[in-house]
């Protein structure tokens, strides 16, 4: 039998039962569907991951109180038994560091901005040190950055959001205008660039004033952050990061063979640790997926058993024409590799629409990779074969003369 031949058999056979087929298809599609959907999260949030990892800065490592992601809450009560992050360090640091390039630093907090009568909550108020922009890569669109005289003054100055200006100052030109935050009056000075959205939280709602200024009006008590960027390479960042971590143990006394009482870490290490876990996040999800996959697999060799016994008779005459053992083990296996690929089709379309519709709703990035199309689809005709293989050999190996004699 011609693959041609056998092809327009099965769709014929399939299409008289189209109810039964529809339903079959139902565990291929919900597996691949939930395979292509969680790649395609998966790979959105490495390609998020990496995004900002280089507009940060490969070179760039960071000194805090507590690591940016802890594994445990123990851990993290450990580390908030921690000394705080403080001025002096980072001036140490910026002072003593001779294989830095720049040092920088940055404290945070959430509060109100007032402008004339409009005022916008949930607002982060960042305090910048004169560096800090110019470091995490933050284009002024308008208006200038911090001075070091800002800094070394305390100067009443902000950069603001895009946030600010859309919401507060109804796109007016800002350069020059006051705010108040937290009812500290500052003088406008520059706009930064706008970064729209991420997990549906807006990342333009922002206030960043001069880190001593940021002191004056919220105190000391809270850590801070340094930041730091060595030259270009990576033994260039070992060396300068281990000089960092020196200049600090000595500073806060830590005593040989102890643990730091801080934490250092690289950029490259911090995406390595973010792509460790949403690997790990995407490994369970196929495996669950992948369950799917096999009850629609026993699905679709249950259904052609039952095709293969109400097809007896059928099956019988054809051996009597003389087809052979080969022609109808084909035909049946076309039969159940057609459904599975169906599906597959079906899945893939719905993983992806299904991908694309929650990052448009939640703002979460998705990147569909090609490989992942294909892989689904490949799993899908495999699916398809391998439990195929058992109805498509029972009705291959029947007796024409028993199979003539059938009441079916």
């Amino acid at each position: 039998m011609e693959t041609k031949e056998a092809f327009r058999i099965a769709v014929q056979s399939l299409w008289a039962n189209k109810l039964r087929s529809v339903l079959t298809l139902l565990g291929v599609v919900i597996g691949v569907a939930s395979v292509i959907a969680v790649v395609t999260l998966v790979n959105g949030a490495n390609v998020y991951v990496a995004t900002k990892i280089n507009h940060q800065g490969a070179d760039v490592f960071t000194i805090s109180q507590s690591p940016a992601f802890t594994t445990s809450y123990k851990e993290y009560l450990k580390n908030q038994k921690r000394k705080i992050i403080s001025l002096d360090e980072y001036r140490a640091i910026q002072a003593e560091c001779s294989l830095c390039v720049q040092v920088g630093a940055l404290q945070s907090t959430t509060g109100s901005v007032k402008y004339g009568n409009d005022s916008n909550t949930g607002t982060q108020i960042r305090g910048y040190t004169a560096l800090m922009p110019e470091m995490q890569n933050l284009n002024i669109v308008e208006g200038r950055g911090y001075t070091q005289a800002d800094e070394d003054h305390a100067a009443h100055v902000a950069i603001i959001g895009a946030d600010i200006e859309e919401n507060l100052l109804k796109l007016e030109d800002p350069i020059g205008k006051e705010i108040r935050v937290d009812g500290v009056p500052y003088t406008v000075i520059g706009l930064g660039e706008k970064q729209g959205k991420t997990l549906g939280q807006s990342q333009d709602n922002w206030v960043g004033v001069p880190l001593t200024a940021y002191q004056k009006a919220y105190g000391t008590a809270k850590t801070l952050t340094i930041y730091a960027k060595a030259p270009s390479g990576a033994q260039a960042m070992q060396d300068a990061s281990d000089q960092a971590r020196l200049l600090m143990r000595g500073i806060r006394h830590d005593r040989a063979g102890e643990d730091d009482s801080f934490s250092l870490e690289t950029s490259s290490a911090l995406a390595g640790l973010l792509g460790q876990v949403t690997k790990n996040i995407g490994a369970v999800a196929i495996a669950i997926a992948a369950i799917s996959l096999v009850v629609g697999g026993v699905v679709i060799m249950n259904i052609m058993l039952v095709s293969v016994t109400e097809r007896t008779r059928e099956i019988g005459v054809r051996k009597a024409l003389g087809a052979k053992r080969g022609d109808v083990l084909v035909q049946f296996l076309m039969e159940s590799s057609i459904l599975s690929l169906v599906g597959g089709v079906f899945g893939v379309a719905l993983g992806v629409g299904g991908a694309l519709g929650v990052a448009a709703v939640v703002d979460f990035p998705a990147t569909v990779a090609l490989w992942s199309i294909f892989a689904g689809l490949v799993v899908a005709l495999s699916v398809g074969l391998f439990f195929g293989v058992y109805p498509a050999r029972k009705a291959a190996d029947l007796d024409p003369i028993v199979a003539l004699r059938s009441e079916f």
